[in-house]
């Protein structure tokens, strides 16, 4: 269903893809940015870029749950993160390795920008992934409805 590529005549990538191919008829989930707002809609690590990583990669969780996917099944992502030095785009880096996000490997940007859309907002991921076919358990196979 998913084919990640590594091109061979290009630098090969620590912990991603150059391409994730899809089959034709897969059924994709484009999700909207992932962002560290609680459930209530509150800000969840001002000033702190690690632990709004953290709140992201729940939050994205959550949004692929809601679609039938989940990590695994991430085709690409955009990771932006307010910072202007290379190191703390590396400790945000870091959250997306150890969430097992980036376990695909998946084709992924990580950008460092200027603002976000929400006062206080340091991080944010955007995400393509393929929503697998339901699996139907034995006992319903067969079943009328």
């Amino acid at each position: 269903m998913i084919r990640r590529v590594t091109a061979p005549g290009l630098f090969p990538p620590p912990t991603y893809s150059h391409a994730s191919v899809v089959e034709a008829g897969t059924r994709l989930a484009f999700l909207a940015g992932s962002v560290p707002l609680d459930a209530r809609g509150e800000l969840v690590g001002a000033g702190d870029p690690v632990r709004q990583a953290e709140q992201v990669i729940a939050n994205l969780a959550e949004q692929l749950r809601a679609v039938g996917s989940d990590f695994a099944h991430v085709l690409s992502t955009d990771v932006y993160v307010v910072a202007g030095e290379p190191a703390v785009l590396g400790a945000v880096w870091q959250v997306v390795e150890a969430s097992g996000l980036s376990a695909g490997p998946h084709a992924s940007t990580l950008i460092g920008v200027a603002c976000l859309g929400y006062t206080g907002q340091l991080v944010e991921i955007t995400a393509t992934a393929a929503v697998p076919e339901e699996v139907v358990p034995e006992e319903e196979e067969g079943e009328s409805a």
